[in-house]
């Protein structure tokens, strides 16, 4: 196939597993974004923060912009995204947390 024949678009899956040492710090970190928000209206604000005060996990969703980590990408023009969070058991010793055959690069750890 040549370059012309290829779509441009890439889906680019990301899959992390964070641990959240300081939720409080966290959750301020959320609101901090929520208030600096001027184009967000103030029933959706007041339903964030709501949200982000509840839920750590909401609030780390709400910290995290994937055009922040492509817009500095050369080249590269973010055309949609959606990403969610929720809260796990994560158990580093499972094997439900092996990395797959797709996960490694020439047997390491991407």
């Amino acid at each position: 196939m040549t370059t012309s024949e290829t779509s441009r678009f890439v889906r680019l899956r990301v899959e992390l597993v964070v641990e959240v040492v300081d939720s409080d710090a966290v959750t301020k970190a959320a609101l901090r974004r929520v208030a600096e928000d001027t184009d967000m209206p103030e029933g959706e604000r007041a339903y964030t923060e709501s949200a982000v005060t509840e839920d750590t996990a909401e609030a780390l969703a709400y910290l995290v912009d994937p055009a922040e980590l492509v817009g500095r990408m050369p080249g590269v023009e973010l055309a949609q995204a959606s990403w969610s969070s929720e809260q796990i058991d994560y158990d580093p010793d499972s094997p439900d947390w092996i990395l797959d055959d797709e996960d490694e690069v020439d047997g390491d750890e991407r």
